[in-house]
């Protein structure tokens, strides 16, 4: 058969030639790279990723067990799109943004059949429209038209479509509305509704992408105080079984100064997934009093889940990140993890039977990751506002191994890594992050913020607390070798101050009331506290007082309690003065 006979007996449905896992070919099937199908007698969702003359292979995001050559194909002739709109936040959806509430409540339990599906967003749910337009102005695409109170803590800016060609306002008003119902009519018959659609493979248009130049503050004082991440930054956070990501990542959805927080769990345990859905409804907003959940939207595609669909919960989470951006919101979007959505592509590629790449991963692992990575960023959106999309993708190397494909292809993309460590977790230090292998390429443009809003010497105090510990790093090495005491008074004095370094400032409680989040001023105010010793006892040791007495002074363990103080700066000041008169009272 020619290939123009193929076009020809193609058609919107075809027939199931061969089944293997999630993959499924389909024989004369007119479709276009993408395409959400239908798949069998159940009408279980997939989507096009190959097209070779008549066969056309398609990705199954149910499970396929039980379905069998000759059964239909039904092409919808879309691609796989998200439904936008208010409803979003305090939602719970799966892979393809299927709400697991709404499912559950079809099926009357928590195990849902194959084939179900529901819309994104509740389309009978009515909204109280706030028009901000009035009839005789011009809009044009992605322009705000009003405004709706999705959750107490957010408003949602309902836009003009960004594929519309926008126009003049013939009628817009207030009222209660649900999602599907006109909301704002233009002069050229285009209606504005409260709901959108968009291809989540496809990045929603933007004006312009700026240079970030403020911080995502986490209140984690390893990571505000030495690696930070900005707003509209990427982040990676590598680390092995049990060191620690999913709790740094629970730690940044919680307290991270985003407006909106969108949390992936892709491919994790469901135990965890089950802690972040518990905990989340219950946890207070920090910046408000509200429920947290008032300002997130979790995607839960846990490991038991088909793996074609976690290939794509990574793109609806970006997709549903960049909507709220085009509001002017800042985003922080936690992938969880990486690796799971890798190895998804992994298992797809070889049942196409692609050529494979370093360890198996698609030749095109590194594309794919660049990609996801790119779609975050400090943006002008085409309304005028200013938005942000935050990416921080954790990595679960196997054995902790850094060199594998999916670590170093994250790290020439994202601008900001923190590296988890598994001796560091077994000495029971969290957040279990290396200090020495980690970094961020956004100090230097976000220096500024911190120097204005917290302090004008932040660059100079964290530049002397890496100092340090590159120093005792050093150290070490010789004390391995010769032990402690060999070492001359100055170095020993040297290891004391990394000491507290170490265990007041890098180390963080995420289970203690107080410790749990820790402000940028309570972060600086440690530091010079621990600065305060190492100057004063750097003075004693000069004036001829032995290191032994210096080490011991009463009031230095008190350094290590200042994390759990509420009233921070009265103990700081006490306690600096406290040190500086116990120092020199000893010469």
């Amino acid at each position: 058969m020619s290939k123009a006979d193929t076009t020809d007996a193609a058609t919107d449905s075809g027939v199931i030639q061969s089944v293997s896992g999630p993959v499924v070919t389909a024989r004369d099937l007119n479709a276009r790279m993408n395409d959400v199908v239908y798949v069998g007698d159940e009408g279980l969702m997939g989507e096009v990723i190959e097209i070779e003359g008549d066969l056309t292979t398609v990705q199954v995001y149910e499970e396929t067990s039980g379905v069998g050559p000759g059964e239909p194909v039904e092409n919808t002739g879309e691609p796989l799109s998200v439904d936008l709109g208010p409803g979003m936040l305090d939602a719970i959806y799966d892979g393809v943004q299927r709400p697991l509430d709404v499912l559950e409540g079809k099926m009357g339990s928590p195990y849902l059949d194959r084939g179900v599906d529901a819309p994104g967003i509740d389309l009978e749910e009515e909204w109280e429209f706030e028009p901000a337009v009035e009839e005789g102005d011009v809009v044009e695409p992605g322009d705000i038209v009003g405004v709706v109170e999705e959750t107490v803590t957010i408003d949602h800016k309902v836009m003009v479509p960004p594929d519309y060609e926008g126009g003049e306002v013939v009628a817009a008003e207030a009222g209660s509305f649900d999602v599907t119902e006109t909301v704002v009519e233009l002069d050229n018959g285009e209606a504005v509704s409260m709901h959108q659609e968009w291809p989540v493979r496809e990045a929603r248009p933007a004006e312009d992408k700026k240079t970030p130049r403020t911080p995502l503050v986490s209140g984690q004082r390893i990571l505000d105080g030495l690696f930070p991440i900005a707003k509209g930054g990427t982040a990676a956070i590598p680390g092995p079984f049990g060191s620690g990501k999913t709790v740094t990542q629970h730690q940044l959805a919680k307290y991270a100064d985003a407006d909106i927080i969108v949390y992936v769990g892709c491919g994790e345990r469901g135990n965890e997934m089950t802690e972040v859905i518990e905990d989340f409804p219950e946890l207070e907003d920090p910046a408000n009093g509200n429920p947290l959940m008032a300002r997130t939207s979790l995607i839960a595609n846990t490991s038991n889940m088909p793996v074609a669909a976690r290939e794509s919960c990574i793109y609806t989470g970006i997709t549903i990140a960049e909507y709220y951006r085009d509001m002017g919101y800042d985003v922080a979007l936690m992938a969880d993890s990486t690796s799971r959505w890798a190895e998804a592509m992994r298992e797809i590629s070889s049942r196409l039977e692609e050529m494979p790449g370093e360890e198996g991963y698609p030749a095109y692992l590194a594309a794919r990751l660049a990609q996801f990575y790119e779609r975050a960023g400090y943006f002008e959106n085409i309304n005028g506002t200013e938005g942000s999309v935050s990416a921080i993708g954790a990595v679960s190397p196997p054995g902790g191994d850094f060199s594998e494909p999916v670590t170093q292809n994250t790290l020439r993309i994202v601008k900001t890594f923190w590296a988890l460590d598994a001796d560091l977790a077994e000495r029971r230090h969290f957040p279990s992050i290396n200090w020495n292998e980690s970094y961020s390429l956004y100090k230097d443009q976000l220096d500024p913020w911190f120097e204005e809003e917290v302090a004008d010497d932040w660059a100079e105090r964290r530049q002397w607390a890496v100092d340090v510990l590159d120093e005792e790093t050093e150290l070490q090495e010789i004390v391995q070798l010769v032990g402690k005491d060999a070492l001359p008074d100055d170095q020993q004095l040297t290891l004391e101050v990394a000491r507290y370094l170490r265990e007041a400032y890098l180390q963080q409680n995420a289970f203690h009331p107080v410790d749990t989040y820790c402000p940028p001023e309570k972060t600086y105010l440690m530091l010079t506290t621990i600065q305060t010793f190492n100057d004063e006892a750097f003075d004693a040791l000069d004036a001829g007082v032995p290191v032994e007495e210096i080490i011991d002074i009463e009031s230095a363990p008190r350094i290590n309690r200042i994390g759990v103080q509420e009233d921070y700066e009265e103990y700081v000041e006490d306690l600096k003065a406290e040190i500086s008169e116990e120092l020199r009272s000893l010469y």
